[in-house]
């Protein structure tokens, strides 16, 4: 992080998003994460966790002490990681809240030396050098698995809702500019709307409904933002038939017009 610091003069980058996953290994600095627009100030003993596709943003006030590593979903596919496991772990979240994750200096210091190990698996010439990497990556996640503070049945990749709500949260990420009803995703995944929108509110605490509404609203956040759409284009994107309608949501959500969030942006 230091090194990437000194490269940008120190200077905030701007928000962008990747189609990897990133992760942030903190063990000090002074500043804030940005992540689909929801800042979190940056600790001491932390990680970060950034799925595809998130918008986020680095900033800064002093030259930071951690570490940045990235993994693309066709690395997981050639180390025979299955995406199941980065679901189940839940560090990784494509759109809600995420915040960063607190650990202990024990859990930090044998982490550190995970990522140590992995700089010294770098070098191209290493004889199975992927297949090396791959593991690192799986212990590292698996120790910050360890120190999540969550219900152990979210974890339980056995467990009947878990997989419920794991192949919901993959089909909202994908269809949520075609589906905005419940029932559309119960019909998919064969089961009714009731038993789905129970399974959800079990294990999130929120409804099915406001899963799919949060996912629209992000969506039309980043391209309000991110994009030289109009209102009435990024209303289409997103699968609304009238921009009066996209509005109307909209400002109930986010508590104001879309025009004014744009706007407003611009000076934040």
């Amino acid at each position: 992080m230091g090194t990437i610091y000194d490269r940008a003069g120190g200077k905030t980058d701007v928000p962008h998003r990747h189609e990897y996953y990133t992760v942030l290994f903190v063990e000090k600095a002074n500043g804030k994460h940005i992540v689909d627009y929801k800042a979190f100030p940056f600790e001491e003993l932390e990680v970060h966790f950034v799925s595809p596709g998130q918008v986020h943003q680095v900033a800064l006030s002093e030259r930071p002490n951690g570490w940045v590593f990235t993994f693309s979903k066709d690395f997981l596919v050639e180390n025979n990681i299955p995406e199941g496991f980065i679901s189940n772990i839940n560090l990784f979240k494509p759109f809600g809240d995420t915040p960063a994750l607190k650990v202990d200096r024990e859990t930090f210091d044998r982490l550190l030396r995970i990522v140590q190990e992995m700089e010294d698996c770098m070098p191209r010439e290493l004889t199975y050098r992927s297949r090396a990497l791959g593991a690192l990556l799986q212990l590292f996640l698996i120790f910050c698995n360890n120190s999540l503070a969550l219900d152990a049945k979210q974890l339980d990749e056995e467990n009947a809702a878990v997989c419920i709500l794991r192949d919901f949260k993959h089909l909202v990420d994908t269809r949520y500019s075609e589906w905005h009803r419940v029932n559309h995703y119960a019909s998919e995944m064969h089961i009714t709307a009731k038993h789905l929108s129970q399974m959800v509110k079990n294990l999130t605490g929120k409804s099915a409904k406001e899963v799919i509404l949060d996912r629209l609203l992000l969506e039309a956040k980043r391209l309000l933002l991110h994009t030289g759409l109009t209102v009435k284009e990024v209303a289409y994107q997103i699968g609304f038939d009238e921009p009066l309608h996209f509005s109307g949501f909209f400002k109930k959500k986010a508590g104001r017009s879309p025009s004014q969030f744009r706007e407003e942006s611009k000076f934040q």
